[in-house]
């Protein structure tokens, strides 16, 4: 609210004021004063609120007749609780008298016009807009927190369009609307006044191009609806028709926090005196909204819809790993979606192309796929075919040079809600795979780092995920979700785990059982024979130091205990310098509620059953979990993936409202 410039007034003729209801109007009553003057009293309407301001220890109150001193430290201010129902049919008089007389040397007189003007959000966070005289410049943190929330309009809700709403300069569906957070301007008063004054709706400068208004004139055709402040267009004159005492707007987000916008936009309307030159605002109302952060899902939320890719290789078609996720999404309840070979472009690494999350205000949500700059075979597919009606898109894209593995989502996860040294994540924490730290290794770029770190509410870890051929963290971790108080387990990929198993099985007499011992296009290795084999061991025990530096890292960041992880024995070979599963990594596996979609291991058969597989049962189903293991050897294991790298899974929000939070 800016503020109130002080009314002047005259001995010789009425001064005539605007009050807008609410705010306090200064009155002048120092600069023309009759000769001789040394006291004062003010009277006013009864509709007129009239105080003396002064400074107590300078000036002491008058008492019974005395009057009030006309002395720099006292001062009146005047202020109305309702509009006027004429023009300046309230009155405020001003008499000054000397120091002795009972007769007024003269009299100066203000005629008010009361006005009624406020502009209104969803300040509490209801769904609703509310009359509000509090602070509307300032946004809040927290469940006592307050302020409006925006989403981003980067959904499509017309099948006309091509673009994501949020690039129309016109309303192209009413169902936009509910896209956009209203905005009600109060604007209650004689017409006449608005003859010499007008209201005029401006945005900063730096936030036009984050922020697009929509004036609405109650009519139910897309005509109705005119743009009047967006991309650079900073103010509009308000087309208030006479009697019309709210005018409702639209109010849509055009930018997701980033580097260089911590997310915030401030809109304003000004009452301006048009017989005024320069014209000046006589008064000011600003409402602050807040652009709803993208927030990702973890495994622990409950899944809506699994994304799988049907493909073709020398091999054949992956028809028989379609019917296995077929079979999980039905147990899970969830909705299988297939992207077919024609839009993936025989691109199945689905889970490397996009992100499902979610952006929420208090009275919409809706999904938003990130679009990663990775942009292989399916970099059409999410712009193409998942953007849509209430289905949002973003993406970040490298300006210069091109994207590394790293830059893939398979390197991008994060963890369910969390407690730290007393510090809550309740949406959990963004985890990405990098570079050892201070070493000069590859890093995610620096444009979807940014992004994720600009959205506040899932603070990122960065872990070291380099020493791997993919360099993606789904190769060494996973989460799944349990039913006992902590509500989840962190699973870790353990070299050492599966050499101990392998070591017990040695022991027991089952030395001579092989690995791969039901695939005919792989090798057979026994178990003494892969104990024995010094290569193996050494690159195991190396990528089991890797991981245990990423364990401690995890441990300190999210607040876990070694309680909260549990060991999936895997063994790794080096190529190179770097790691590659030497048999289906089962830490990247698809979580689906209870139920886990695990690549088979093709481990060691004793007394009928894969070894390998009955340990991870039992570590996994006493936590009430389904361990389905499933054949992906040929269309994603040797082509360096697995089934979480084969898949994507859009998952339900979380309940816990993202504003109630404090970062």
């Amino acid at each position: 609210m800016a503020a109130q410039r002080a009314v002047q007034l005259s001995l010789k003729k009425p001064t005539y004021a605007v009050c807008v209801v609410g705010v306090e109007t200064p009155v002048d009553i120092h600069r023309d004063v009759p000769k001789g003057a040394k006291t004062f009293e003010v009277t006013g309407s009864s509709r007129v609120n009239v105080f003396v301001v002064y400074n107590p220890a300078r000036v002491t109150k008058p008492m019974g007749k005395a009057r009030w001193p006309l002395e720099a430290n006292v001062d009146v201010v005047v202020s109305v609780d309702a509009a006027s129902k004429d023009l300046n049919d309230l009155k405020v008089k001003v008499s000054y008298f000397g120091q002795h007389e009972d007769s007024a040397l003269g009299h100066g007189v203000l005629y008010v016009t009361g006005i009624d003007i406020s502009l209104d959000v969803d300040m509490s966070r209801t769904g609703k807009v509310k009359r509000s005289r509090g602070d509307k410049k300032t946004w809040r943190w927290g469940p006592e927190g307050y302020g409006a929330v925006l989403l981003v309009n980067c959904d499509r809700d017309s099948h006309t369009s091509r673009e994501p709403d949020l690039a129309n300069r016109q309303l192209v569906s009413l169902a936009d609307l509910q896209d956009m957070s209203p905005m009600v301007l109060s604007c209650d008063g004689p017409d006449k006044i608005f003859d010499n004054h007008k209201l005029v709706l401006n945005v900063p400068w730096s936030d036009s191009k984050r922020v697009g208004v929509f004036c609405a004139r109650g009519g139910n055709f897309l005509s109705d609806y005119k743009q009047v402040l967006g991309r650079y267009r900073l103010s509009y004159e308000i087309e208030r028709q006479p009697g019309e005492r709210e005018i409702t707007f639209y109010v849509e987000g055009l930018a997701f926090p980033d580097a260089n916008f911590l997310g915030l936009v401030s809109l304003s309307v000004s009452l301006v005196d048009t017989e005024i030159l320069p014209e000046v605002p006589l008064f000011t109302d600003t409402v602050t909204f807040r652009l709803a952060p993208w927030i990702m899902t973890p495994n622990t939320q409950p899944p809506l819809e699994l994304y799988v890719c049907s493909v073709t290789d020398t091999h054949g078609s992956n028809e028989k790993f379609l019917d296995d996720m077929a079979y999980l999404a039905l147990k899970a309840n969830c909705r299988l979606i297939i992207c077919p070979q024609i839009e993936n472009r025989n691109d199945r690494w689905i889970q490397d192309e996009v992100e499902f999350g979610y952006i929420e205000a208090p009275h919409k949500s809706f999904p938003v796929v990130f679009d990663s700059p990775r942009n292989r075979g399916l970099k059409d597919f999410p712009y193409k075919k998942i953007l849509g009606p209430d289905f949002g898109y973003v993406t970040r894209e490298i300006q210069f040079g091109s994207a590394s593995s790293l830059d893939s989502f398979g390197n991008l996860d994060v963890s369910p809600p969390v407690t730290v040294g007393g510090k809550e994540y309740p949406l959990g924490r963004i985890l990405i795979g990098s570079s050892y730290p201070k070493s000069r290794g590859m890093r995610m770029t620096r444009v979807v780092r940014n992004f994720l770190q600009a959205q506040q509410v899932q603070a990122p870890v960065e872990l070291y995920s380099d020493w791997l051929s993919v360099g993606h963290v789904d190769e060494f971790l996973s989460f799944v979700p349990t039913s006992d108080q902590k509500g989840f387990r962190l699973l870790l990929a353990s070299p050492t785990a599966c050499l101990k198993l392998f070591q017990e099985k040695k022991e027991e007499g089952y030395g001579e059982a092989t690995q791969f011992d039901e695939l005919k296009y792989q090798r057979k290795r026994s178990i003494n024979e892969m104990l024995a084999d010094r290569s193996l061991r050494h690159d195991s025990l190396y990528v089991q130091k890797c991981i245990d530096w990423n364990r401690q890292v995890l441990k300190q960041e999210l607040g876990l205990t070694e309680r909260d992880i549990i060991d999936i024995p895997q063994l790794f070979t080096l190529k190179g310098s770097y790691a590659e599963a030497f048999f289906p990594d089962m830490v990247n596996m698809v979580v689906l509620g209870k139920y886990l979609g695990i690549p088979k291991p093709f481990g060691p058969i004793i007394n009928g059953h894969c070894c390998l597989e009955e340990n991870v049962r039992s570590l996994l189903e006493p936590l009430g979990l389904h361990c389905i293991f499933i054949d992906d050897y040929l269309s994603y294991h040797k082509l360096l993936g697995e089934i979480h790298c084969g898949t994507n899974v859009r998952r339900k929000p979380f309940p816990f409202k993202w504003w109630n939070m404090v970062p």
